[in-house]
């Protein structure tokens, strides 16, 4: 799942100019110095509203707010997707882009 993630970062560098860092110890994709994307043991988490995340929830059965303290202190605008959806990946990561970069605007 590491080498999707990275296929999936050096993609969005060259088609978006996004940056490849780190958040939490855990390897990330900014934008404009803002995390959009987290990888975190095999599973991908994106920054994509509190609202999206509502409803991308019953369209991906076993996703959950991201919670990386793991003290049950879940981050409301991030959507934690399983490797099971890993199709999808990208496309997600493209709307959390874009959702940051909104923000930033």
């Amino acid at each position: 799942m590491k080498d999707l993630y990275d296929t999936i970062g050096i993609e969005l560098e060259s088609e978006m100019g996004i940056e490849r860092s780190k958040m939490f110890g855990a390897p990330c994709l900014k934008t404009g110095k803002k995390a959009f994307a987290v990888f975190s043991k095999n599973i991908m988490a994106f920054k994509v509203g509190a609202e999206e995340v509502k409803f991308l929830l019953d369209q991906y059965p076993g996703s959950v707010n991201w919670d990386p303290s793991g003290k049950n202190k879940p981050m409301k605008d991030w959507l934690h997707v399983p490797k099971e959806y890993h199709a999808d990946w990208k496309s997600l990561a493209v709307q959390a882009e874009e959702y940051v970069r909104e923000l930033n605007n």
